[in-house]
């Protein structure tokens, strides 16, 4: 694996204009789209018990109620309460995707946290011998992450060990993917298929 320096750098995905809104925008889709709903509590007509009228309707002097699962009574169901069926996904306009992208890639080139290489797999078979690579040659252990093509998975095999490094492939990439990790490494093939995706 050796550093290289490509030629002819698209500058429509590498030279963006700084954004800060459009990524913050970004950054809150991709979370919200994460998040799942797993809070949820049982209604009234969920709880386990017997249906039966807790006191006759009248003469008591008591409220007139049905039976003792309703949610003013301890033990009983709960009323507006998490169903477990919250959606909370938003979307972006695949433009605004693709800017937010261009922007991310061109601040981190900027911040020189690119690293542009000939191949993952050359010279390296083992964990071992892929972290001491990147270690060299990012003269750091942050976090990272490996952007591949895709066709060849082979190629990064050695290196989904090393907790510090995450792979990703080229249609994974997003703005906050690309700020989470310190790093960025591109190998050749995965640099091809960027200008494809964002037709540069």
């Amino acid at each position: 694996m050796q550093k290289i320096q490509p030629k002819n750098l698209s500058k429509e995905i590498f030279k963006a204009k700084p954004n800060k809104s459009l990524l913050a925008e970004a950054v809150r889709v991709f979370l919200a789209n994460q998040r799942r709903a797993h809070a949820k509590v049982k209604t009234r007509a969920e709880v386990s018990g017997s249906g039966r009228k807790i006191w006759r309707q009248k003469g008591t002097g008591r409220a007139r109620h049905g039976d003792q699962y309703a949610n003013i009574f301890v033990g009983g169901g709960v009323a507006h309460g998490p169903t477990g069926r919250q959606n909370w996904k938003l979307s972006l306009p695949k433009k605004k995707k693709n800017q937010a992208l261009k922007v991310a890639l061109s601040q981190k080139l900027k911040d020189k946290e690119i690293v542009f290489v000939d191949d993952f797999s050359k010279g390296i078979s083992k964990t071992k011998e892929a972290e001491q690579s990147l270690k060299k040659l990012l003269k750091s252990q942050a976090k990272t992450a490996l952007v591949f093509g895709g066709e060849n998975s082979q190629a990064v095999l050695p290196f989904r060990n090393l907790p510090w490094v995450r792979i990703v492939k080229v249609w994974e990439l997003n703005p906050y993917l690309i700020l989470d990790n310190k790093f960025l490494v591109f190998d050749q093939e995965a640099l091809e298929k960027l200008k494809e995706r964002l037709k540069c």
